[in-house]
């Protein structure tokens, strides 16, 4: 079996639900992994939406996820550097730390939720950004799933 990621909110390629969005309730969509490839010590979580006008936005980075833990539930505490499950967060291109929801200015966009399963765990504060994640996860990849959602704001 194929190492992939899901939600219950919405199915790869469908629209994200306003409630997991700046024009909702900001809050995270409920996700969840299965088939962890061999090897898998740590998985990182990295949420951008490349049609942003000014070049990929990120609006989620998570890493240091323990391996054991196969589910983010809905609403996860977003402004804890360190979530309840030990994992860390980074920052946003917002600025903040931790999940913003989808906030295009205009059009359709696509929001890609990226999970890597890592062979280490990454010496790395909460506050990372997501360059920095990507140097130090390198070679530690061992495998990586997707999942794309997509979100346009309706104009009122």
């Amino acid at each position: 079996m194929a190492f992939r990621i899901m939600s219950r909110a919405f199915k790869d390629g469908e629209m994200i639900p306003a409630h997991f969005t700046a024009d909702g309730d900001d809050v995270t969509p409920p996700l969840e992994w299965q088939h962890l490839p061999d090897g898998t010590k740590t998985l990182a979580l990295i949420c951008d939406d490349p049609d942003a006008p000014g070049g990929t936005f990120v609006h989620w980075v998570v890493y240091n996820i323990p391996a054991n833990v196969a589910v983010f539930p809905e609403a996860l505490p977003a402004s804890f550097k360190t979530l309840p499950n030990g994992a860390k967060q980074g920052v946003n291109d917002f600025g903040g730390i931790g999940y913003r929801g989808p906030a295009p200015p205009g059009g359709v966009h696509r929001y890609f939720f990226k999970l890597y399963a890592l062979s280490s765990q990454l010496d790395l504060e909460p506050g990372a950004t997501k360059a920095q994640l990507e140097k130090l996860m390198q070679r530690r990849i061992v495998g990586e799933a997707q999942l794309m959602g997509k979100y346009q704001r309706h104009q009122g």
